[in-house]
């Protein structure tokens, strides 16, 4: 069989708590805490019996230093890639963090209004390009294999509902991922199919 017909599975997660030295917006920064450090451990050895086969994540620290402290674990390579961190706050770097700042943003996306984003950021169309080249690429690297991508909850969000056939494209609204939460998907050459999100099985998620 060709290995295009040879699914890739992936188990995206959100990166693990993190705290941050300063309470202005950034596209940087973020260490994780204690209770992190703890999450990271965990997601490792929830994965202990699938064979993963490497890890990759986010450029950003807290997504690196969850990733690190997990391959130890998995004893697995850890690659870095800048294409699967969290959206550009754009102008709003430097402002104060409000939970509302990004409310009107958050809203058109929400509506599915991709050619919103923040002042001077990305828009969600270029989130979920980026994420998606960046998913398909490692997917193709792993045909037949598991492979563990950290990432971040906002650009998770945004980008996986999008790629998997069998669900909408506002399954996420309302659906947080937590800290170190999964979401796996199954891609092969017929596409893409969303199997969990925030570590439970569709059929639970879907059903309440």
């Amino acid at each position: 069989m060709s290995d295009l017909f040879c699914a890739a599975t992936l188990v995206v997660a959100r990166h693990a708590e993190a705290e941050y030295e300063s309470d202005l917006t950034s596209d940087s920064g973020g260490s994780l805490t204690l209770a992190g450090r703890e999450q990271s451990k965990a997601l490792a050895t929830s994965l202990l019996d699938r064979r993963v086969a490497a890890i990759w994540c986010s450029d950003m620290a807290r997504a690196v230093q969850t990733a690190e402290i997990a391959a130890a674990l998995l004893e697995v390579p850890v690659l870095v890639r800048r294409g699967l961190r969290e959206f550009s706050v754009g102008d709003f770097a430097g402002k104060p963090y409000t939970e509302d700042l990004f409310a009107d943003v958050m809203s058109a996306w929400a509506a599915s209004d991709l050619s919103d984003g923040c002042p001077g950021g990305e828009t969600g169309s270029d989130v979920v390009r980026r994420m998606g080249e960046e998913l398909e690429s490692v997917c193709n690297l792993h045909r037949g294999e598991t492979v563990l991508v950290v990432s971040h909850s906002g650009s998770m969000r945004l980008t996986l509902p999008r790629l998997a056939s069998n669900v909408t494209m506002d399954f996420a609204v309302g659906k947080p991922i937590d800290y170190v939460g999964t979401c796996e998907l199954a891609v092969d050459a017929d596409g893409c199919v969303l199997r969990s999100w925030n570590s439970r099985s569709l059929d639970a998620v879907v059903g309440g």
